[in-house]
């Protein structure tokens, strides 16, 4: 469990000996100025946490927190290529950092070593930002030109962030940084489909780690004796509303996983059908009847043993996975990580970079604060955080200890940020929370 003190060392460590160490490096600094790497940094990160509509002068008020004493025209003319790559080089230092809160107290979650979501999100850029991070060159917007891909793995436990790591908007989920990272023993991956991977899966259990995701309905299934498996045939043919069967999967790997599947309401089977037709359409294809069928069912594999997750289980863990959309969802809403004012595209870059190492800052706090809460909510709990942004950067220069700031954030949010349980639409810990007496 990270404390206090080592939160506040890591953002020194991130905002000053890092940022003055790379501001000659890229070039942002090339001779003495009062506007040095680390106020530069300090003040990019906490003006765009305290206003993510920035302005030049949201900037300079932060600057003025600082101890600098800078005009709109004077922050305005580093928007830079090199001030780009400094804050770059400052974003991927705070993605290295390794904070970690106490394990949240759902009994389901602790009897893993962690529990991994990973997602990618992308952000498009002006076309003039092409040659540094390159779109698919497509139509619409996502797909232009120009467009970042956020690359984010979370643990749901302990709330340890890896990343955001960043590649071009082009590059496919499985190409990710990020799925090189060492696995844990006894780690449970809850994998979506953009990370289905037989090769992955095999490397997670060869590391004595877990996974459950959904299945890739083109995937070879094989039951205990080796015959091949017409899984729409199979399931078609069963009376029951669930199944959990041990079924060896893929042609070459034959990994021994369970096969979980649970009947669902034929009004969400018809729209499932309904988006498959209309996705097929649009590439000019049709659906096979095997496919529409699957859409009667929702199915996952998993080499979780039975004894320590049931079906039950299962299937409601599997829920927790959006908890990832919903931090990505946090750092546009809230953080505003893909919106700007500036047509200025080294501007637009350097606010986009600042504002994510303002999310990465901002999880560490909610981490020591509110993490160990089942209840807590991420969206009041940022809120908080962005509302003493000010307060945190008179610390950083001096004015305030910076132990007694983060140690009252800290208070505040174990407080402040819970939210209400729900009757008829229960939030995800409560569900999870449901099923910490089944067997």
């Amino acid at each position: 469990m990270t404390t206090i003190p080592q939160v506040a060392e890591a953002m020194q460590r991130v905002l000053t000996t890092t940022a003055q160490r790379v501001a000659h490096q890229t070039g942002f600094v090339q001779r003495d100025s009062k506007l040095d790497g680390a106020l530069f940094a300090q003040t990019m990160v906490f003006g765009c946490l305290r206003r993510p509509e920035t302005k030049l002068g949201d900037l300079t008020q932060t600057a003025a927190s600082l101890h600098l004493q800078i005009s709109n025209q004077g922050i305005d003319q580093r928007f830079t290529p090199a001030a780009a790559k400094l804050l770059k080089e400052v974003l991927d230092a705070a993605a290295t950092e390794i904070i970690a809160a106490e394990p949240v107290a759902i009994p389901l979650l602790q009897r893993f070593s962690a529990v991994i979501i990973q997602d990618g999100s992308t952000i498009a850029l002006p076309e003039e930002l092409a040659t540094v991070w390159r779109g698919c060159g497509g139509s619409s917007p996502e797909a232009g030109a120009a467009a970042l891909k956020i690359q984010v793995r979370f643990d749901l436990l302990s709330g340890t962030l890896q990343g955001p790591l960043l590649q071009d908007g082009r590059a496919h989920d499985q190409s990710a940084t990020l799925q090189k990272v060492p696995l844990r023993k006894r780690a449970l991956h809850l994998n979506d489909l953009g990370y289905f991977s037989l090769d992955a899966f095999h490397d997670i259990e060869a590391h004595g780690g877990f996974f459950l995701s959904r299945l890739k309905v083109q995937t070879m299934l094989f039951d205990t004796e080796g015959q091949r498996l017409d899984l729409a045939s199979f399931l078609k043919a069963q009376a029951g509303p669930s199944l959990d069967l041990p079924v060896q999967m893929g042609a070459q790997h034959r990994l021994s996983v369970r096969l979980l599947a649970m009947r669902v309401a034929e009004s969400v089977a018809n729209e499932r059908r309904c988006k498959l037709k209309a996705a097929a359409r649009r590439k000019g294809q049709t659906v096979s009847k095997a496919r529409l069928a699957l859409a009667d069912w929702t199915i996952f594999i998993t080499n979780v043993p039975k004894q320590l997750l049931t079906l039950e289980q299962a299937l409601v863990l599997a829920r927790a996975r959006w908890q990832i959309e919903l931090l990505f969802k946090l750092w546009k809403q809230v953080g505003r990580i893909d919106e700007w004012r500036s047509k200025n595209p080294y501007r637009i870059l350097c606010e986009l970079y600042g504002k994510l190492i303002a999310m990465v800052i901002q999880h560490w706090l909610i981490l020591v604060g509110a993490w160990a809460y089942p209840d807590r909510s991420l969206i009041k709990a940022a809120e908080m955080v962005q509302g003493m942004a000010f307060t945190i950067a008179l610390a950083m220069a001096g004015v305030i200890d910076i132990i007694l700031v983060l140690t009252e954030i800290g208070s505040c949010l174990g407080f402040a940020s819970r939210m209400n349980r729900r009757k008829k639409h229960p939030n995800t810990y409560q569900l999870l929370l449901d099923l910490k007496e089944v067997a």
